[in-house]
């Protein structure tokens, strides 16, 4: 019986820790210090395949391009209402904290339940200089990891989703 409980401490025990130092806060990662627009631009994608740009081909040559490529997100006739909807929508997210909101700017952390992953996404609109009705370009990275098993697209796609859904 003594084997037994030592292979059940052996296999629960990392784990455990791992799950513990996740809701103490370990493993939320430091939020960037280079976040927002600079000349027009979100952050280029990470050079690990975990995050997603609607930008990534402003950056040609960058590793992670296909990975990280995203169509915008459709602004609708009045940009500023769009966006007005989107600080709404991602705010009523699970584990998403609204940082920045403006009329034309959205920066939002999403955290994880279990582990408090963060994840930081940035919305900015991108009005169209012919008239139209312009986009809204996104990025969304993780903080830590080399991959986020797709989390990030999955988020931006639900998020689109729910936009268009009205």
């Amino acid at each position: 019986m003594t084997w037994l409980k030592w292979t059940l401490i052996v296999l629960l025990a990392p784990p455990l820790m791992f799950l513990a130092a996740g809701q103490l806060g370990a493993l939320r990662g430091q939020a960037p210090s280079d976040l927002g627009l600079r000349e027009g631009k979100l952050k280029a994608p990470s050079a690990t395949p975990n995050s997603v740009s609607s930008q990534a081909a402003l950056w040609p040559g960058h590793p992670q391009l296909e990975y990280a490529r995203i169509e915008p997100l459709p602004a609708g006739a009045d940009g500023r209402a769009t966006m007005r909807r989107l600080a709404t929508l991602v705010a009523a997210m699970p584990g998403a904290t609204v940082v920045t909101s403006r009329d034309d700017y959205l920066y939002v952390q999403f955290e994880t339940r279990w582990l408090r992953f963060v994840d930081d996404a940035e919305f900015t609109l991108q009005r169209d200089t012919g008239g139209g009705a312009g986009v809204i370009h996104v990025r969304s990275a993780s903080r830590l990891g080399h991959g986020d098993f797709g989390v990030n697209r999955a988020r931006i796609e639900a998020i689109r989703a729910r936009l268009a859904a009205g």
